[in-house]
């Protein structure tokens, strides 16, 4: 059985024993590309995934972010340890967090000590239950808002401490970006990152839109709390327990607006235009030497809530066990209402494989799963 026809068991078999309504894969391996399907695109008339299909990649727009900094970095215009009083005054004085002890990196790479955003009520009592969402998925969020919302709980640890997952680190990351180009952030990341790389089916998906551009699967949800269940209570520790019972109808959720994931991740894109992005990330295509050095500068993730068996950069992750040829393989994911992505590759950029399924992250099996079918590296249980 050669490694697609793997991958493909392995999609096949996700659909079949899961709750996920389909998945799309595209593997670059040299000159080779293989794509695969299983499931469907829309519950409703039941028509196939497929090939070339736009989706929101999460957080995977964390990468872009980063990038574009690092080129600003490049172009002599700040520097990754500036910090961040350095170019927003006053905005991480409050609450306990000292904006001229957190760095740009601190934001980058999850060790500024600012609290998991997702957890923050202004966002938890607006979309945790299936009534909270419909109410308020085309609620737009402003950079002021989602400024406000970064710094509105204690920190988590001092900066450069340890790894806490906190999208708000990246709204702040993009504010800086706006100050010092003076543009907006979704130019820059057309600038730095789409135009260069030939990104065709790539953006920022602009704060009025709320839909995707065709072909695109509808996108399906089970991401929401029990019903009596307080979001106020959630913490990193208990989100699970309080998570809906399996067995309920997902929610479509295709149509919502996703300014909220603004620099930390609103990016629309295609399996094919991500791995062109991860390949240029991985390999240093894009960025100078030492900026691409940055980028694959990792911490340890132990202890704060995210994958196992990696380390974080900033924005992409690495993997601690082995890839052909000996070295670690390199990732890229991101997840939100009825979207999950994720790219792994060798650091070569000559064999990378990309995943999308229409519903959100449901655990980290089916990215094993990939891996060791196309790679032949298990991580155990």
């Amino acid at each position: 059985m050669t490694t697609y026809e793997n991958v493909q068991q392995v999609l096949d078999q996700t659909v079949a024993e899961t709750d996920i309504p389909g998945i799309v894969a595209e593997v670059r391996d040299g000159d080779r590309t293989w794509s695969g399907t299983a499931g469907v695109a829309d519950l409703r008339t039941g028509s196939p995934r497929r090939p070339g299909e736009y989706f929101h990649a999460g957080s995977s727009g964390k990468a872009f972010t980063a990038a574009v900094l690092l080129t600003l970095e490049a172009e002599g215009r700040l520097g990754l340890d500036d910090t961040v009083n350095a170019h927003l005054p006053g905005v991480l004085d409050v609450n306990g967090y000292d904006g001229d002890k957190i760095t740009i990196r601190h934001l980058l790479n999850n060790t500024s000590g600012l609290f998991p955003t997702g957890l923050a009520p202004e966002v938890s009592h607006r979309y945790a239950t299936r009534s909270g969402f419909d109410r308020h998925r085309f609620d737009t969020f402003s950079t002021e808002e989602l400024l406000r919302i970064a710094v509105s709980q204690p920190p988590v640890g001092a900066p450069g401490e340890r790894f806490e997952y906190a999208n708000g680190g990246f709204h702040i990351a993009g504010a800086i970006i706006e100050q010092v180009t003076g543009n907006s952030y979704a130019d820059e990341v057309e600038r730095s990152v789409t135009r260069p790389l030939g990104l065709a089916g790539t953006r920022v998906r602009p704060t009025a839109e709320t839909g995707y551009p065709d072909p695109h699967p509808r996108g399906y949800s089970h991401q929401f709390l029990k019903d009596g269940a307080d979001p106020a209570a959630l913490t990193p520790e208990n989100w699970q327990s309080l998570m809906e019972e399996p067995g309920l109808p997902p929610l479509d959720v295709t149509e919502f607006n996703s300014s909220a994931g603004y620099a930390a991740g609103n990016v629309v894109s295609t399996t094919s235009d991500m791995i062109r992005f991860f390949e240029a990330m991985t390999t240093g295509s894009l960025l100078p030497p030492a900026q691409h050095r940055q980028m694959w500068t990792t911490v340890s993730t132990e202890g704060g809530y995210w994958m196992p068996h990696t380390r974080y950069g900033l924005g992409l992750f690495e993997f601690d066990q082995g890839a052909p040829g000996g070295r670690a393989l390199r990732g890229i994911a991101g997840s939100l209402w009825g979207s999950y992505f994720f790219a792994v590759g060798t650091p070569d950029g000559r064999h990378t494989v990309a995943v999308h399924t229409n519903t959100e992250w449901k655990s980290w099996d089916l990215m094993f799963k990939v891996i060791e079918a196309e790679f032949g590296i298990s991580f155990g249980a």
